[in-house]
């Protein structure tokens, strides 16, 4: 099952502080917009999300159709069908993407530790 980029989206109190700190670390802004928010950071292709009052708990991220770089992938397996395998699995989501839909969209699936992990699908 390819789920596409990782990343980690984290909750933040407060996004100037958090910027700072993942920029002595090495990370540089990659994407995002401080007037809504948010800013995705890269360290090589380690990639974060610092969201400030979005979420109430760090997410586990991945993006079908999109590489390490936000690039589009060529082949990449949709959203809702891999929504329906998870199902099928028996796993119980917390979120899920209207299977009637095309295009973008997302589902939510918790870990056994109740840790979210976001399906996200921008294409």
């Amino acid at each position: 099952m390819e789920l596409g980029a990782f990343s980690v989206s984290l909750a933040v109190q407060d996004l100037a502080v958090s910027r700072d700190f993942y920029e002595h670390l090495g990370f540089t802004v990659f994407a995002g917009d401080p007037a809504q928010n948010y800013l995705i950071m890269r360290n090589g292709d380690a990639l974060i999300g610092l969201f400030q009052g979005m979420f109430e708990r760090n997410i586990l991220t991945f993006n079908p159709g999109w590489d390490s770089h936000a690039r589009p992938v060529e082949s990449f397996t949709d959203v809702r069908d891999l929504q329906r395998q998870l199902k099928e699995q028996g796993l119980a989501l917390e979120q899920e993407a209207d299977e009637g839909s095309s295009g973008p969209a997302s589902f939510i699936v918790n870990d056994p530790d109740g840790n979210p992990v976001l399906i996200d699908q921008h294409r």
